[in-house]
């Protein structure tokens, strides 16, 4: 049977409130699949090749001139190249500016349940969860970054004020992310830390890896900005 340029390699399911990672190679996607309502996936992103290179979100919103993530935008790395492109959005806003939760916000928001008092339903945050993930390839708390959080929208009004939107996401929306280079992926599906909800919640989403061809000169990603195509470029060089 011939292979088609798209081929599945992985599924599995993310669990609500719970970290994973992978170095997804280059030449291979990502594909999140919300299977509940209004979730969120905190994402962080290195080089896996070269762990001190990192996502760099400052550098990616002002690169493409842009406050939100959808179709044709990349995430750039601290060296200026490309880690990864979003390639497939159905929701149209995933929010890059809202940060994680911490032990503390969980606490303060729904109630302090440790393990021990309340098994696989304790209360989790991101941040641990990115820190313990970090630590599985020898990083620590200096490695951290501002994260992505896919399936959530934050506004920002004229006089700057944050505010969150719910129900940016249904479950079956999903978000595609093409990896520019070997890419350490770590999420977590914690709730957002804006997110109004009163009650503590567990939003699982579907993990899909696969095998796809690489970004043509007429790539949408590659041509969505042209800061973009220099982005490529020495991504592509970097490789040589």
């Amino acid at each position: 049977m011939p292979e088609t340029t798209e081929q599945i390699l992985w599924t599995e399911t993310l669990p609500g409130n719970a970290t994973w990672s992978h170095v997804l190679k280059r030449g291979t996607a990502l594909r999140l699949t919300a299977l509940d309502d209004a979730p969120n996936v905190a994402a962080i992103f290195l080089n896996a090749d070269l762990l001190s290179e990192r996502l760099n979100l400052p550098d990616t919103l002002k690169a493409q001139h842009i406050a939100r993530l959808t179709t044709g935008a990349v995430l750039y790395s601290d060296m200026a190249r490309i880690l990864a492109s979003i390639t497939h959005d159905t929701v149209g806003w995933h929010d890059p500016l809202g940060g994680c939760s911490d032990a503390g916000l969980v606490a303060n928001k729904y109630g302090a349940h440790s393990y021990q008092q309340a098994r696989n339903d304790w209360h989790q945050n991101a941040l641990d969860g990115f820190l313990i993930e970090l630590e599985k390839y020898g990083l620590g708390p200096r490695d951290l970054m501002m994260n992505v959080n896919f399936f959530s929208k934050v506004e920002v009004n004229d006089s700057g004020d944050m505010h969150f939107v719910t129900g940016n996401a249904l479950a079956g929306d999903h978000v595609e992310l093409r990896a520019e280079m070997n890419t350490l992926v770590i999420l977590n599906s914690c709730q957002h830390p804006m997110d109004p909800a009163s009650t503590y919640a567990a939003k699982a989403v579907e993990l899909t890896i696969k095998r796809v061809p690489p970004p043509a000169e007429d790539d949408f990603c590659r041509l969505f900005r042209p800061e973009n195509t220099r982005g490529f470029i020495l991504t592509e060089r970097y490789f040589l």
